[in-house]
């Protein structure tokens, strides 16, 4: 795994903590992980949904 510095405002960064004390995350970077792999899945799915569009662009009526 790769270690990353970013910088993340102080109100988001609370928002985070938050998650993690209610026990929603068991630490910030997992909770930052699951927020990069949710960003990356959406623009998958929009992909293939583009995609698919494309393909089936000659059915529209």
């Amino acid at each position: 795994m790769e270690r990353v510095t970013l910088r993340i405002p102080k109100q988001q960064i609370e928002e985070v903590e938050r998650m993690v004390d209610s026990g929603e995350y068991p630490n910030r970077s997992e909770a930052i992980r699951s927020a990069v792999r949710d960003m990356l899945n959406e623009q998958e799915d929009s992909r293939e949904r583009s995609s698919e569009k494309r393909k089936r662009s000659w059915a529209k009526v």
